[in-house]
């Protein structure tokens, strides 16, 4: 799996936020977080419940304005800038609630979104299925988040496992500089979760990735820097043998199995 140290320098640095802080009234949700994901990353923001990381999430791609601070794509200024601005300069992540068009099925959300990126979505006149080069990209997508055999079965009727990759997969069709995973184990059965783990491990390495997960599986299996969330301020921030070790972490979070569950990714 890739390898992935923090970043160096300024020009390692794909996605930067500098103090942000996020208030509703009396609550701060976010007080001060400064992150930087580099180049290729496969980053993981982890922390107990109510710690501040969708609000995060939620400011990282601009459906929610910070009340102080900045955030930075590339090192441009972002903070101002509408969601579909973002998306369209490589800022795109999937939701902890699926988004995705019931009645339509893999094969055709996937040629959808690719007609999007691409502009053609605009030549409504076409059927998407005219361009041989996004139903060729749509499949080759289908195959690579193990969605061949439903393909043209409605998303409705997929099992929860399926349409979680089928989130990822539409992500991944807009081909982002950086992709924002919520939780995209949440709600997915014990039996379909093997998928997840090895298609979120098997991303392009030239994408870098933030990943907000509880299953910690996923997160240790993945993840080659980790920071720690809590009470919407940064605790800690390290490889995962390091937060694995952090008796601070293993206090407000990680619990006492963390070492245990490290020292057997090691062994394994």
């Amino acid at each position: 799996m890739l390898e992935v140290a923090s970043p160096r320098s300024d020009d390692d640095v794909v996605l930067e936020t500098q103090h942000l802080v996020k208030r509703f009234g009396g609550i701060t949700a976010t007080h001060e977080v400064s992150l930087k994901v580099g180049r290729g990353a496969r980053h993981a923001l982890i922390g107990p419940n109510g710690a501040g990381k969708t609000t995060l999430i939620n400011q990282l791609t601009g459906m929610l304005a910070p009340t102080s601070g900045r955030v930075l794509l590339g090192g441009r200024d972002i903070t101002g800038m509408a969601p579909h601005r973002r998306v369209g300069l490589g800022l795109v992540r999937t939701f902890q609630i699926n988004q995705l068009f019931a009645t339509l099925t893999p094969r055709q959300s996937l040629a959808l979104a690719v007609a999007s990126r691409r502009d053609a979505a605009r030549r409504w006149w076409q059927p998407l299925g005219h361009d041989s080069a996004i139903a060729d990209e749509a499949q080759s997508l289908l195959a690579r988040f193990r969605l061949a055999e439903h393909a043209d079965q409605a998303t409705r009727e997929l099992p929860y496992g399926k349409r979680r990759l089928l989130e990822i997969g539409l992500a991944l069709a807009l081909q982002p500089q950086v992709l924002l995973l919520d939780e995209p184990a949440a709600g997915v059965p014990a039996a379909e979760r093997r998928d997840i783990l090895d298609t979120v491990a098997a991303l392009p390495a030239e994408v870098s990735v933030l990943l907000i997960e509880h299953d910690m599986d996923l997160v240790f299996s993945f993840a080659r820097r980790m920071t720690v969330l809590v009470n919407g301020s940064v605790l800690t921030e390290g490889t995962p043998e390091q937060i694995a070790a952090d008796p601070e972490v293993r206090a407000v979070y990680l619990g006492e199995t963390a070492p245990a569950t490290m020292e057997a990714r090691r062994d394994g």
